[in-house]
């Protein structure tokens, strides 16, 4: 029972400590531009794949 005990006064602390700081706080929320990248357009015959780990022993 005594490590019970302990356990929970260690939690509580630990609540305690978590609870004492407080929550960051922001007056206004910046967000940085984003990149834009061009469309890429694949060739016609480079957007065929292959198998290349095809079974010979069937």
């Amino acid at each position: 029972m005594a490590e019970d005990d302990l356990l929970s006064q260690m939690l509580h602390a630990w609540r305690d400590d978590i609870e004492s700081v407080p929550f960051p706080q922001f007056g206004e929320l910046l967000i940085p531009r984003q990149q834009t990248r061009s469309r890429h357009t694949p060739a016609p015959s480079a957007a065929c794949v292959t198998n290349a780990t095809r079974r010979t022993d069937a």
